[in-house]
């Protein structure tokens, strides 16, 4: 089981450490996204040097393959993967709606999105493969036991993430049926790890998620809601899909407070540097995107002085690191002519090697506002960043 321990606050930021069976987790986390169970180039040796801690894995992407009845007969994901840390695994609601090319707004139940992709309906969602077509029903008893059978740490409430500016009507039906499915949810993860502890298998943590969409009132409704449901953890869905990043940034500083106090806080799916500090800042503990990694395989670097297309021809004959102040593999031993180099002649190691930065530097920049936030210096730690950013590195 997880338990959450506050350790220090400064305003709504909150250092804190996660205990688990596993081993302890400093917060705030950032989770390096391993999708189909590995960080795309990484090895799990890259992840701990880079200081991670905790990977997040893919229920909708396991179950299709390699199927978690495999995974769990191999030994479950951590021995899958040969990853000694935590793992958290998303339920695949996300992929579900997203991979199906969901279509607008339509009635709330028993209706189909897209071209007959996907159907939501009470009992659950069927959906066509991304990979086969084949067709596919995941319900939140499914998705839980998925998530079970894969030996995840920390397993995720099954529920819709509708577009956030989809209309009220939408969201309100939406967000009802959500709440109804995190109560079965919760049901079957109590029946699982029942079955767990009688087999001697390691304990695992099942987070709720509130959605909502942009609307303050239905926010406040599925926080409360979750709440009364005494979980391990509590995480805010359904930002960053589709809403400019200062309409998000307000709403999670007005819903994170909301969320338990003396559970740990996820805000999923979020983000870039900016949108990481503005979520410490309202109190969040654990956040998860694949942008450090998909950027790095497009040859964008984030560094302490901001953004750096490494593609760009004036770093051709560069003998600086991509980031002087950055103590990494990559920055120690190459320069930024040979990383450009390599991604002009589409190298592998450059893909590599530009991840391996990318990911210590959102693990680095979590590790500084642990310090600032124990020190009482958030606010200026994070003005002093955004200033850094602003003044640009790749202009």
């Amino acid at each position: 089981m997880i338990r959450y321990e506050l350790l220090a606050t400064d305003g709504a930021a909150r250092r804190g450490r996660l205990h688990s069976v596993r081993g302890t987790l400093e917060t705030p986390v950032f989770m390096p996204v391993g999708t189909a169970a590995t960080v795309k180039t990484l090895e799990p040796r890259d992840l701990t040097a880079a200081g991670a801690r905790i990977v997040l894995g893919n229920t909708y992407h396991l179950f299709l393959r390699p199927g978690h009845e495999l995974i769990e007969r191999l030994g479950g994901l951590h021995r899958f993967m040969a990853w000694e840390g935590l793992t958290l695994t998303d339920s695949g609601g996300f992929q579900v709606f997203s991979l199906g090319e969901l279509g607008p707004a339509v009635a709330p139940d028993g209706a189909s999105r897209g071209p007959g992709l996907v159907t939501i309906r009470e009992d659950g969602v069927t959906f066509r493969s991304h990979l086969d077509g084949s067709k596919q029903f995941l319900s939140p008893e499914r998705a839980t036991e998925v998530q079970l059978a894969l030996g995840a740490d920390v397993i995720m409430a099954f529920d819709e993430c509708p577009p956030s500016l989809a209309d009220r009507a939408y969201h309100e039906g939406s967000l009802a049926r959500t709440q109804r499915w995190l109560v079965r949810c919760r049901e079957a993860w109590r029946a699982g790890s029942r079955r767990r502890a009688d087999a001697g298998r390691t304990p695992c943590a099942l987070f709720g998620i509130a959605q909502g969409g942009l609307f303050p009132d239905l926010r406040a409704r599925a926080i409360e809601e979750a709440a009364a449901l005494d979980l391990p953890g509590y995480a805010l869905g359904g930002y960053a899909v589709g809403e400019a990043p200062e309409i998000m940034w307000e709403g999670v500083a007005r819903d994170a407070p909301r969320l338990p106090a003396g559970k740990p806080r996820y805000l999923m799916g979020v983000g870039t540097p900016e949108d990481l500090l503005a979520g410490i800042a309202a109190g969040i503990d654990m956040f998860d995107c694949v942008l450090p990694t998909r950027c790095a395989r497009n040859g964008l670097l984030f560094t302490s002085r901001g953004k750096l297309t490494i593609r760009n021809a004036r770093f051709a004959a560069d003998e600086r690191p991509a980031d002087p102040a950055c103590g990494c593999y990559t920055c120690r031993t190459f320069t930024r002519a040979y990383l450009r180099h390599l991604f002009k002649c589409q190298e592998l190691l450059g893909l590599r090697l530009n991840t391996i930065h990318n990911v210590t530097y959102y693990l680095s920049l979590m590790a500084e506002a642990r310090q600032a936030i124990e020190e009482r210096r958030f606010q200026a730690f994070r003005r002093e960043r955004l200033a850094a950013w602003q003044e640009g590195l790749d202009a």
